[in-house]
């Protein structure tokens, strides 16, 4: 083996070794960033709507009732996303989700008062038209990444568990 093809080798295996340490870096930067935005819109969507209902403790209950139902919900639509669409697709199925979810951004509470004795199906009404569609997409992110992850041929792929650590720490 000649000095240059040496050379040419070590390239290869520094731009592979690079190759996979960006491929590892994107998706635990989306992991993280993905958890930290589930986690931070709860409390503040929540903290929006208190006002108009007084703060009682119950607005608070009937808001991570909400919030872990439409986690729920993304979990289940991340593994028929998972099992139902092909590979190659099912990226594309989620980022026109996530697309669609965009456009209902920015987060608002609606403009109507609750009315006075049904103020849990209004809180509930409000949070679905408020944030529903956005939470729901970001939170099939960490199954779906992991899962996405996991096909990719990279070294860690046989065990993307370490992804769940970056997305807990978000």
């Amino acid at each position: 083996m000649t000095t240059s093809s040496l050379r040419a080798a070590l390239g290869r295996g520094l731009d592979l070794a690079r190759e996979q340490a960006a491929v590892l870096a994107v998706f635990a930067g989306t992991l993280f960033l993905s958890a930290l935005l589930l986690f931070s819109v709860q409390p503040m969507f929540a903290k929006m709507v208190l006002p108009r209902l007084g703060g009682s403790p119950s607005v608070w209950a009937v808001s991570m009732c909400f919030f872990q139902a439409v986690l729920l919900a993304g979990y289940c639509y991340a593994h028929a996303l998972n099992r139902l669409v092909a590979p190659r697709l099912a990226p594309a199925v989620h980022l026109a989700l996530v697309a669609v979810a965009v456009l209902a951004l920015p987060i608002s509470v609606s403009a109507s008062e609750p009315p006075a004795g049904d103020a849990y199906l209004w809180l509930i009404g409000t949070l679905a038209l408020g944030v529903g569609l956005p939470f729901f997409a970001v939170s099939a992110n960490a199954p779906l990444l992991q899962a996405w992850f996991a096909r990719t041929g990279h070294p860690h792929a046989a065990d993307p568990y370490f992804l769940y650590g970056a997305s807990n720490l978000g």
